[in-house]
């Protein structure tokens, strides 16, 4: 059985999670020992052990990131694509506010499954995209009022 049909439903889940700010919506999608490895230690974790403390980091990151900004689109570039329990794609997340240039992370993110639950989460980022969210952060992350976390 194919796993991409779980992912929509998690990567939809997650959207309207966000709108909602209701991330006890996305607690079916994980499980309770699920692992997720940031990928941007920069917004200030790296990695998050444990369903209810990725749940957390989603809401705080979000309140601190993307929230900061008027507009989130997002765009899949490649996949969703399949292999031995796990579902791999690639994409841009493009930010957009008054007063500071548009902002776009490109991505891969892994989500590994046991079942229909997520145990292992995993973005990542470039070199070269880690070093530009680190000069967009500088240059402009006092205007769009954004602070950093912790791990």
């Amino acid at each position: 059985m194919s796993l991409i049909p779980r992912f929509v439903e998690y990567a939809d889940a997650f959207e309207k999670a966000f709108e909602s700010d209701d991330w006890s919506e996305l607690e079916a999608f994980f499980d309770e020992d699920a692992v997720y490895e940031v990928g941007l230690p920069l917004l200030g974790a790296s990695r998050c052990e444990g369903r209810e403390a990725i749940l957390a980091w989603f809401k705080d990151v979000l309140d601190r990131f993307d929230r900061r900004f008027d507009s989130r689109e997002l765009r899949l570039l490649e996949g969703p694509k399949e292999s031995g329990g796990e579902v791999w794609i690639r994409g841009t997340a493009t930010y957009r506010a008054a007063g500071v240039p548009d902002f776009t992370l490109l991505l891969e993110e892994t989500v590994r499954f046991e079942g229909d639950r997520i145990v292992h989460l995993e973005d990542r980022y470039s070199d070269e995209m880690i070093a530009a969210t680190e000069a967009y952060l500088r240059d402009h992350g006092a205007k769009i009022g954004f602070e950093t976390g912790s791990d």
